[in-house]
Parts: C-alpha cells; sequence; structure tokens
C-alpha cells in the first residue's frame, strides 16, 4: 500500500508558497511511486471537513505552473485548533490513511502541527513548513516569501526616494511587520549613498513616540531637503503596547490572539501628525498593506528554489517523524534542516540588535550587510539631482 501524505497553507500567503505545495507533491511521486499526495483546500478548516484536492493526479507540467502562482493555491486559514477541531482534523487525516500531514505556514502553523502531533500520538508525522513575509521564525535564517516581499520593499522605497527628490516634501511608508521589523529595514537595502532614502527607518524592536518623530523629520528635511520613512506597522508607542492599540477604540484579534493590523488607521494618525508639524508641506502616507506579501512580479528565483526545496524536505524527513523545516545559513548556502516543533511553535525571531542603529530610527552594517546578501541586486539608477 503506497504512502499517504497531505498538504494545507496556513497564514496569510506568499508569492513562492505553492512552489512548497509543487516541492512536496514531487518529491513524494519520486520517492514513492505509488503515493497519494492530498490538498486541503483552507488550510485545516478543509481538513476537518474533508475538503480535499487531489494532487497526485496533476501532471508535473501543471505541478510546476501551480508553483510559479503567486498566493496560496489551496486557500488558506487563521484557524486556531482546540480539542475538538483536532479530534475532527485527526479523523480525516486517519479516513484517508495518512502518513504525513504536511502544514506550511508560520509560527502560529507551527503551534496548530505541535497540538496535532500531541492529540494524535505517533501515528503521523507532522511537518511544519516555514512560509512569512515577516521573516520572524525562530531557527531559520531566513523563510521563503521573505526574500520577494522585501525585494518589493526595496524598490518601492527607492522609487519613493526619486519621486521626493523631484518634488520635496515627507514621505511614510507603513510596511507589514507585528512584531519584528525585517521587511520594513528592507526598504533601506537599496541605499547607495548617505542622502538615499529611507532617512529614518521604525521596527517593533525599538520605542517608538510621535515626539521623536517630529523632531527626527525635521532634522533630516534641515540636512537634505525632505524625508522619507519606512515604518512598521507593528512599531510600540511609548507605553510599550503597539500604537495602533491608542488609535481604536475597538481592537479586532483572529484566532490566534493577533492584533489586526493591516488597516490604515496607523498611516493616518501619522500623515495627520506629520502634517500638523510641518505645515505647507507636502506630507503623503501610504499603508503598504497586502501589495508586498504575494506581489507576482517580484518572485524571487532564490526565493522560489528555497520554497521548493522546503517541500522537498518535508517529504524527505518525513519518516523520522515530527518536525518543522528550518531554513539555516552555514556561511556559504543555505539548506534545510530539521528541528523540534516547540522550538519554532509560537516563537517570534526579531532583528538582531546590531541591525539597527543605537538611535533605533535606522538600518546599521550589519543589517544592511543581511539584506544585501539575499535580495536582487539595485538597478543601475542615478539620481540627476
Amino acid at each position: 500500500m503506497g504512502k499517504v501524505f497531505v498538504i494545507a497553507q496556513g497564514g496569510g500567503p506568499t508569492a513562492v508558497i505553492n512552489q512548497t505545495v509543487a516541492g512536496a507533491a514531487l518529491e513524494a511521486r519520486r520517492r514513492h511511486p505509488d503515493s497519494k499526495v492530498l490538498g486541503t483546500r483552507h488550510g485545516v478548516r478543509g481538513l476537518r471537513k474533508g475538503d480535499f484536492i487531489d494532487l497526485s493526479a496533476l501532471s508535473e507540467a501543471d505541478l510546476r505552473r501551480f508553483a510559479d502562482t503567486p498566493n496560496a493555491g489551496l486557500g488558506s486559514t487563521r484557524d486556531k485548533p482546540d480539542d475538538k477541531y483536532c479530534e475532527e482534523a485527526l479523523a480525516q487525516l486517519r479516513k484517508v490513511g495518512a502518513n504525513a500531514f504536511i502544514y506550511i505556514g508560520g509560527n502560529d502553523t507551527a503551534g496548530t502541527q505541535q497540538i496535532l502531533d500531541r492529540s494524535a500520538g505517533g501515528n503521523i508525522a507532522f511537518i511544519h513548513a516555514p512560509k512569512t513575509v515577516d521573516n520572524d521564525l525562530v531557527e531559520n535564517d531566513h523563510t521563503p516569501g521573505y526574500i520577494s516581499a522585501a525585494w518589493f520593499v526595496a524598490g518601492a522605497f527607492l522609487s519613493l526616494d526619486l519621486d521626493f527628490r523631484a518634488m520635496p516634501g515627507i514621505y511614510a511608508g507603513i510596511v507589514m511587520g507585528r512584531h519584528a521589523g525585517f521587511l520594513t529595514a528592507a526598504g533601506a537595502a537599496w541605499r547607495a549613498r548617505e542622502e538615499d532614502g529611507p532617512h529614518l527607518v521604525y521596527v517593533p524592536e525599538h520605542g517608538f513616540s510621535m515626539k521623536q518623530l517630529i523632531y527626527e523629520v525635521g532634522a533630516v528635511r534641515e540636512k537634505y531637503g525632505r524625508c522619507i520613512i519606512a515604518m512598521s506597522e507593528g512599531v510600540l508607542g511609548e507605553d510599550g503596547r503597539p500604537l495602533l492599540e491608542s488609535l481604536r477604540e475597538t481592537i479586532e484579534r483572529d484566532a490566534h490572539g493577533n492584533i489586526q493590523l493591516a488597516g490604515g488607521d496607523l498611516g493616518v494618525a501619522i500623515a495627520g501628525a506629520l502634517s500638523t508639524a510641518f505645515p505647507k508641506v507636502r506630507v503623503r502616507v501610504d499603508t503598504f498593506g497586502y501589495l508586498p506579501r504575494a506581489y507576482p512580479g517580484m518572485a524571487d528565483a532564490t526565493d522560489r528554489q528555497e520554497a521548493f526545496d522546503c517541500g522537498v524536505f518535508a517529504v524527505a524527513t518525513a519518516e523520522e517523524g515530527s518536525c518543522s523545516v528550518g531554513l539555516q545559513f552555514d556561511g556559504t548556502r543555505t539548506l534545510p534542516r530539521r528541528v523540534a516543533l516547540g522550538a519554532v511553535a509560537g516563537k517570534t525571531r526579531l532583528m538582531p540588535p546590531d541591525f539597527m542603529n543605537s538611535d533605533g530610527n535606522n538600518v546599521a552594517a550589519a543589517g544592511i550587510a543581511y539584506l544585501q546578501r539575499l535580495l536582487p541586486p539595485r538597478p543601475p539608477i542615478l539620481p540627476l539631482i
């Protein structure tokens, strides 16, 4: 009897998440020609309902076309299983005779796998395959999805800096990043000279105040005649809580307890503060929201390959039992490794302290070196003024 692999996607989509599905499906076919690979629609929600797609029926050409498609092709969810939910999901895995359940996602997804693994009693391998544009999974040098999203952010801030050279003023871009500022920091990856924007970078790892913002923007404008700001959506206020909490009367949370940050409230507040402090100055604020995370024109080749390799590794390591797959850098290349589910589940990787300067308002040399190791090179653009 052939092996049965079940694959699902959880959390926010990326430009390369379908590469992991295809990598797993093709590796299962290569290693176990008589195996069956089932995808579940909308993550564990579809698993609970027995809503499966037979990926084994797809040709290799179709799977590779699927791999190159951005966003979560199987559908996703942020459901967090309780005991009853787990039993219903496990009943479906047992019904189809699953040998392994591969769930692609972030630390909440790793937590779901840990819960299911404990409930199953060792009869099924639960493999967590990494994915997140936030780049905030411990045990990973970087995560599939991050490079492509960071490429988008780097390009956006290069474009905006050129815009505000031509028509000086103040610009702030609010970038995804709940607890970690890796994606926001990517806005600085392509700075070639000291005068290049973003001139200020604010991330959740460092405290933030409106007073500090106004003072620092003023100093940058005095020096360069303009100011470009990159700011994480999860930046903290003076009380140590997400600044957004102080701006909303009602706070929406998902099933994992995470605050919904992707709206424009923070951007509206920042725009108001800057316009008041600098009257008659051109002030523009954009909330990038979901734009960077699965943009089809910026699916990086390295990112695609690493996501695919994580799927291959998930199948290859399933016989050794449950684990999370960690992308680890050995100083020369990045390789997938087995790490314990408990080492990843519910934990958040923050930017190392030396990635930001001592004032906490800009990316330091170590952070730039990390970004330049991962991202494509800056386009050959020379500002004319």
